[in-house]
């Protein structure tokens, strides 16, 4: 079994921070990466302490999504260098990893 080097990533943002289809949209239609996930919390905070979670009362959801993809080494660093400019600092983590090659079945 072949198997090549990746970089995954994990982009943290909230609902109501207009961010998901901008950045849905560039991943898939200008960095065209592999694929992407999107996970939505239940509950979570960040750096200014404020809890964001869902209750029975809540008329508007403002809860935490992570937005991840993974591709060749190379493609990340330019992806991550281009959403740096639209995410706020530490909310962009990443890590090496391998996967499958599948071209070679």
């Amino acid at each position: 079994m072949k198997e090549i080097d990746i970089t995954v990533v994990r982009i943290y943002i909230t609902e109501a921070s207009d961010l998901l289809e901008k950045l849905l949209d560039y991943l898939k239609n200008e960095a065209t990466v592999r694929g992407v996930t999107v996970f939505r919390a239940i509950s979570g905070y960040g750096d200014d302490g404020k809890i964001h979670t869902s209750t029975l009362v809540d008329l508007s959801l403002n809860l935490p999504l992570v937005i991840e993809f993974f591709d060749e080494k190379d493609k990340v660093k330019s992806i991550i260098e281009k959403l740096s400019a639209t995410s706020k600092p530490e909310h962009i983590v990443f890590w090496d990893a391998k996967t499958n090659d599948n071209s070679q079945v």
